[in-house]
């Protein structure tokens, strides 16, 4: 399904909870109606009251009196049939619609303004489509095992690729995801392929959505392919989800087919996150002199000079899992 398609996709999931909920009432009212009858009959003298206050308004000239008249004959009501279903073992909003929503009433809109459960359901949308629902399911921080990283030193290292990997969470954990809706912090994830820069992507893209950020994930591959939608189809939708979401994954930079359209149009998409104060992490096997070789100077000088620079080394921690899951 295209990007462009998700508000009417929306739309329909909120059109169907309301249709639901509103067979769900049907059928307790039934059930109520069935056992105690008395029960329905003062929730529908609540309905009528209701009605004739709504006449009333707009037939008399006292309307403050005959409101509050009118208000308080259907509080007591209210009252009254709230504590008969209470007595009988009843929640006492059993007769009421349920809204998944309180803020929206499962509208999706506040008034002309996006709900945040709209958001999520937007999020939940995306991952669902792009097949990310299931990964980030397996690899978040719930799983996440230091073990897979070395005790022992690789190289001229400094630390051990277990205790760089700590090093690392340690920011994440206690600085970037506490603070995400306070700092402007872009990382880069560079290192040897199979050294977790993916892997713990994924399981910030997860902590992000539970804290309810708008999340989306492309490969630099993924990316490239998007932007000419962008430039030559004129898909304005894909284009604030890339430039607008709260945090912009792109994964394997380096791995794209670069060209001087795909060049450009990447130091578009970095200079106006950055611009916007719009957080963003990427990923790449590359080196930070490859980066200034494969890159024009100004993607370098941004990724390198306005990105928290994260090196991973490590064993292949692909193999390592994928061995664990056969033993």
């Amino acid at each position: 399904m295209m990007i462009k398609g998700y508000q009417t996709e929306i739309l329909k999931i909120y059109d169907k909870i309301r249709e639901d909920e509103a067979k769900a009432l049907k059928l307790r009212k039934a059930e109520i109606s069935e056992k105690f009858p008395e029960i329905i009959e003062l929730d529908n003298q609540i309905q009528k009251l209701s009605l004739k206050m709504a006449v009333s308004i707009l037939k008399s000239t006292d309307g403050e009196k005959v409101i509050d008249e009118f208000k308080e004959n259907i509080t007591d009501l209210r009252v009254k049939k709230c504590e008969m279903l209470v007595e009988r073992g009843y929640d006492p909003e059993y007769l009421n619609l349920r809204y998944h929503c309180t803020k929206c009433k499962d509208t999706g809109f506040i008034g002309p303004v996006k709900c945040s459960c709209y958001k999520q359901k937007l999020v939940k949308l995306y991952y669902k489509n792009s097949e990310l629902e299931n990964t980030v399911a397996s690899n978040n921080f719930d799983n996440f095992d230091l073990n897979l990283f070395s005790n022992h030193k690789l190289g001229d290292e400094k630390f051990t690729p277990r205790k760089n990997m700590e090093n690392i969470l340690q920011f994440v954990l206690r600085e970037y995801l506490p603070d995400f809706s306070k700092i402007s912090t872009n990382m880069l994830f560079y290192g040897n392929p199979g050294s977790g820069k993916t892997y713990l992507s994924y399981c910030i893209a997860k902590a992000i959505l539970d804290l309810g950020y708008l999340v989306v994930y492309k490969t630099s591959d993924e990316l490239i392919k998007n932007l000419r939608e962008i430039r030559f189809n004129n898909d304005s939708s894909l284009e604030s989800l890339i430039l607008e979401c709260d945090l912009l994954i792109i994964d394997d930079l380096g791995a794209e087919h670069l060209n001087e359209f795909s060049i450009t149009e990447l130091f578009n998409v970095i200079n106006k996150r950055i611009l916007t104060n719009k957080k963003m992490l990427i990923s790449t096997n590359l080196t930070l002199p490859g980066i200034t070789k494969q890159y024009s100077e100004r993607i370098a000088s941004r990724l390198i000079g306005e990105f928290k620079l994260c090196k991973f080394y490590s064993e292949d921690i692909r193999i390592k899992k994928n061995l664990e899951k056969n033993k």
